[in-house]
């Protein structure tokens, strides 16, 4: 097989098939070889009828170089911010579907298409990957606005239906005026900063995508402290207001003003943290209202600077996990979970690296495909104070302000056994001329043996040796950018006593150099072009007037240490619940108006039933057929863990207990044809070694009278699925 053409070559097909007409014309006059036109299918066909015995490959083919000191490593991390937009667009999109389909799909009104096909398009391998220009990087980012925007609508539509769905019987269309909040990364939300007026209180619709009830922290920006929350009961929830960094309002400020041309009105003074229990595909309300001079009120948190003169410990978290600082550097130094016994030493630092401009013996230059790292610089705390702790019921905080470009903040909740880390990084300094490609590291003294493992696509993960690969004797040229690998869920390194995981909540590159260690790359600006086709150099900046910086991103990562072997469950969960956070609406209410009229809590399924831990709801899409796509997924892999890694069942009837199934027809993953026709289609291959093939484990046919659906480990099963009627769903 040759394969016809590469990028840039198809901008004049005429000129492009008339010379590759002559080259099949000339290879056949030799008559040697026989040249055509062929497709994967044909060529896979007559591979199959060559009868050969074929070698067999597992894991990847990642990193890949085409030149020695060309590792394509730097895209795992190039362009952070788009590559968070579209993995919070995608969340979005599966909760909007679920929505779209509890509903009902309507032919007219707002739909999900819009956002559907701009996140089909940032699936390209120059859109999501950060190897594209700016220009273009922006109309990607353009078209997920305008679909989300769509997808925005109807979400709030279908929740105000969902909530209505009693009072509409009786007044009509539902008209609740609910609202959302996408720059809530940014500290912008304008319903929740609203003041509100006597009598008047804000209603928090919390919705969950997932399939099992969640317990989470919600936090919305407030402007006032005498505030206190509620469930739809009427029963006080335990609240805590927390002040906002000085980064956070800075990014707030300059960000609010980039995106929509105006400032923030407006002082905001503080974050409203309260706990918040979801059911299964639905959502619960809350209520924030003015705390009167007698009654309950939101805690005001403790704000606790040390000085730095003394060699005491700080110790933040309230509930199993503590984390431990020294007050004279500001440093973590130790984690200890006293549910699960783990004690480790623990570090947390920063450091960059300085990118090659292509100048030496090799003109290979660090740019938006290629990590070429030249030096690597520590990153130390500039500032006298190193940390501020923020104390209070619901969440412990330790803010620490690195230098004028780097801080971050650093959460411990009360009633979860890990540690989430939301850094600040940008603008990345390129006065000296010297782009930079920003790492942190967590640093245990673990025994790893080199050894370390990242996740494929979010799904198995995959073992990694420290410059080795499986296939062939690797020569180290790069000891750095050669290790790097892609993460999408999480990494995770161990050794024969316990196991410390990173879970992202976006793709980036990421590497164990040194034994219990984990290194994260969470964003690069760079100052030359690497000549893989971009054209341009990897330097993001924001513009607000004629004031234009670089970029700044804000993310997060969450890390825990449990003992060796009990690490899988949280991976899992916690992984989707950061690709599914809860989704957040916003409305007002007078007195008790809306508590009282609408519906407070809802769930799409039986009311005893939640999925069982092990396996997600991937898709849940009414088409426009009337069809209903169903795809779920096994979130484990065999051996993985001793109690999750089995086969699981989900019965159809309490995840549709409304609705009466007509028909369940298996599809093939992408549902473009019956699984049945497939397996019909499939080739088996010789393969060489062992004859003995290890069996592969699979769920049995669905029972058209039982409707239960069997998943083995890390199985994904895709079904169209009939009703006799699309009635709505009534609480």
């Amino acid at each position: 097989m040759w394969t016809m053409g590469t990028d840039f070559r198809y901008q004049y097909a005429n000129s492009w098939f008339r010379q590759m007409d002559k080259f099949i014309h000339y290879v056949n006059e030799d008559g040697r070889v026989n040249a055509l036109y062929s497709t994967p299918s044909i060529y896979t066909d007559v591979k199959y009828a060559a009868n050969e015995k074929w070698p067999r490959k597992t894991e990847d083919f990642f990193p890949y170089a085409d030149h020695p000191n060309a590792y394509w490593t730097g895209y795992f991390t190039s362009r952070p911010a788009f590559k968070g937009y579209v993995r919070m667009m995608s969340g979005y999109y599966l909760a909007a579907r679920q929505l779209e389909f509890f509903k009902g799909r309507s032919n007219s009104g707002p739909n999900t298409d819009a956002l559907a096909d701009a996140l089909a398009l940032a699936q390209h391998h120059d859109a999501v990957s950060g190897t594209e220009r700016q220009h273009v990087a922006a109309d990607y980012a353009k078209r997920l606005y305008m679909g989300y925007a769509e997808a925005e609508k109807l979400v709030s539509s279908s929740l105000a239906f969902l909530a209505d769905s009693i009072s509409s019987a009786r007044q009509g269309n539902p008209a609740t005026n609910i609202q959302q909040c996408p720059l809530l990364n940014i500290s912008y939300c304008p319903p929740s900063e609203a003041v509100l007026s006597d009598g008047k209180s804000l209603v928090v619709v919390v919705y969950n995508s997932l399939g099992w009830r969640r317990e989470e922290v919600i936090r919305i920006p407030v402007s006032s402290e005498k505030v206190f929350v509620q469930d739809s009961e009427g029963r006080e929830i335990e609240s805590q207001l927390l002040p906002l960094s000085n980064a956070t309002l800075s990014i707030r400020n300059y960000y609010v003003k980039a995106y929509i041309g105006k400032s923030p009105n407006g002082a905001l003074k503080y974050w409203l943290a309260f706990s918040a229990s979801v059911p299964p595909l639905g959502f619960s309300t809350y209520v924030v209202s003015i705390a009167k001079q007698t009654g309950p009120s939101s805690t005001i948190s403790m704000v606790y600077k040390p000085d730095g003169s003394t060699n005491d410990t700080i110790e933040v978290g309230q509930g199993s996990l503590k984390l431990f600082y020294s007050a004279d550097e500001g440093k973590l130094t130790n984690y200890v979970n006293s549910r699960n016994m783990v004690t480790a030493f623990a570090e947390q630092s920063y450091s960059y690296y300085s990118g090659n401009d292509g100048t030496d013996k090799d003109p290979q230059a660090s740019g938006a495909y290629v990590f070429r790292p030249n030096v690597t610089f520590p990153i130390k705390s500039e500032h006298q104070v190193p940390l501020t702790v923020i104390r209070g019921p619901v969440l412990d905080e330790v803010h620490q302000q690195l230098n004028s470009w780097i801080s971050q903040i650093t959460r411990v909740f009360k009633g979860k056994e890990h540690a989430e880390v939301e850094f600040s990084i940008g603008p990345i300094p390129v006065d000296d001329g010297i782009g930079k490609e920003i790492t942190t590291q967590i640093r245990t003294a673990m025994k790893t043996n080199k050894t370390f493992y990242t996740d494929s696509n979010g799904r198995d993960f995959i073992k990694r040796v420290r410059d080795f690969r499986t296939d062939w004797d690797l020569q180290v040229q790069q000891p750095v950018a050669g290790n790097y690998y892609p993460i999408n869920l999480g990494i995770y390194v161990q050794d024969s006593n316990t196991e410390l995981s990173v879970l992202v909540d976006r793709s980036v590159g990421g590497t164990s150099l040194v034994d219990g260690q984990i290194e994260l790359m969470l964003h690069r600006r760079l100052l030359h072009d690497d000549s893989r086709g971009v054209g341009e150099a990897l330097n993001e900046t924001v513009c607000v007037l004629d004031k234009c910086e670089g970029l700044t991103i804000q993310g997060k990562f969450y890390l825990r240490i449990d003992q060796v072997g009990e690490g899988a469950k949280w991976r899992r969960t916690v992984g989707q619940e950061i690709y599914s956070p809860l989704l957040l609406a916003f409305t007002e209410q007078d007195g008790n108006n809306w508590i009282s009229s609408q519906v407070p809590t809802f769930s799409a399924i039986d009311p005893s039933y939640a999925l069982p831990n092990n396996i997600a709801v991937i898709t849940l899409q009414e088409l426009e057929n009337g069809k209903v796509l169903l795809r779920l997924a096994h979130l484990y892999e065999i051996g993985e863990d001793k109690d999750y890694s089995v086969m699981a069942s989900v019965e159809l009837k309490k995840l549709f207990p409304n609705k009466k199934i007509s028909k369940v027809t298996e599809m093939s993953l992408s549902a473009n044809q019956e699984r049945a026709e497939m397996e019909q289609k499939k080739l088996a291959w010789k393969v060489e070694g062992p004859a003995e093939e290890p069996k592969v484990v699979r769920g049995g046919p669905v029972d058209p009278v039982k409707l239960v659906v069997e998943l083995a480990p890390m199985e994904i099963r895709s079904f169209f699925i009939n009703f006799d009627y699309l009635q709505m769903f009534v609480s």
